[in-house]
């Protein structure tokens, strides 16, 4: 793509990066107030059914997710016009998604500015390695990357850490206003887990409590994951990386079932979003549907998604992802010179 089409899809994209004070308060109470009600309610059908009270918990996991999205687009300043306005309900949505407003909008500002870049990795990412990089690589550093790898602790203890350690540490490094945030944040958790386990008792709070965070942190892992860990996704050097093919043909569009697709915020329209996030979630699809360049974006769905399990290194001969078992030949040999060229080359040998 020319960097004139480039620039004329950007331009295309522009005019749907403009909130809607009126969309985005109705999104806040379409999403934020069942999510209390849900809350409310699975604590309520402890007494009538643990399973009924799990239930419902998941379902409240789902708006905790598009509570996420609403966070997200506050840390893009694409929410409300006013930037005051984006930070104080970031701050106030970080607090129920447990994340730190400030310190996530710094990481995440960086993923966007360094996606697919191979020279850049490391920050607001999930861990890719090529396959140079993985055949070179201690025993300690491949134990490492694939206990990382792996979909029980990626999407099992991966919510725990995120929530429990991650977002409540700042980084090292971090502005008075970032490390501020957190703290604010922090205690704002603290204090009303503490008043919800003197209401109700930590028993139940437990019991409520904890399917949302795991589900809700799960769903989101997978969100972030599959989005970018697709077969032929785009990975390029500095020296070759560009903006706009980072955008579109590094990151898929998720298509969903459209109750899934509102729950998770219409984020699947991934591409757009990196192309221009300052699109707010309510115009993504909008944007993807009145630009045809745009649809071109590598597509899948819930089905074609879980194959994104097995792609675990990126092989820069064939610009694809394989999985750990092509490499085990490369590993007997220890030789980092040998470079897989595709996967059928790999199945013939």
């Amino acid at each position: 793509m020319s960097k004139q089409k480039q620039a004329e899809l950007r331009k295309s994209v522009s005019p749907f990066a403009t909130s809607n004070t009126r969309a985005s308060v109705f999104q806040i109470i379409n999403t934020i107030v069942p999510y209390f009600l849900l809350w409310f309610l699975a604590y309520q059908s402890i007494a009538v059914s643990i399973w009924l009270s799990l239930a419902l918990s998941i379902v409240a996991a789902g708006f905790v997710v598009r509570t996420f999205i609403i966070f997200h687009d506050c840390t893009h300043m694409s929410f409300f016009q006013n930037k005051k306005a984006n930070r104080i309900l970031g701050t106030i949505t970080g607090v129920i998604t447990h994340f730190a407003f400030e310190k996530w909008k710094w990481s995440h500002s960086i993923h966007h500015a360094t996606s697919s870049n191979l020279d850049k990795r490391g920050t607001g990412d999930v861990w890719v390695m090529t396959v140079d990089e993985y055949v070179a690589a201690s025993f300690w550093g491949r134990l490492a990357y694939r206990l990382y790898r792996n979909p029980i602790v990626m999407f099992g203890l991966g919510p725990i850490y995120l929530f429990f350690v991650s977002n409540r540490f700042n980084r090292k490094g971090a502005r008075r206003k970032e490390r501020m945030n957190t703290y604010l944040i922090n205690f704002s958790i603290a204090l009303i887990y503490a008043l919800l386990i003197w209401a109700i008792g930590w028993q139940a709070f437990l019991i409520v409590q904890l399917p949302i965070l795991f589900v809700s942190g799960a769903l989101g892992i997978w969100l972030f994951y599959v989005q970018h860990q697709f077969e032929d996704s785009y990975f390029e050097n500095e020296e070759e990386w560009d903006y706009v093919k980072a955008a579109v043909d590094g990151s898929s569009y998720y298509k969903l079932p459209k109750i899934i697709q509102w729950l998770t915020g219409s984020i699947g329209f991934h591409h757009v979003h990196h192309l221009s996030p300052r699109v707010p979630n309510y115009n993504l699809e909008k944007a993807h549907e009145s630009t045809p360049p745009l649809q071109k974006a590598t597509t899948i769905t819930l089905a074609s998604s879980l194959k994104s399990i097995r792609f675990r290194l990126y092989d820069q001969s064939s610009k694809s992802f394989i999985s750990f078992k092509e490499i085990k030949k490369y590993l007997k040999d220890k030789k980092p010179e040998l470079k897989i060229t595709t996967r059928a080359s790999v199945q013939e040998e």
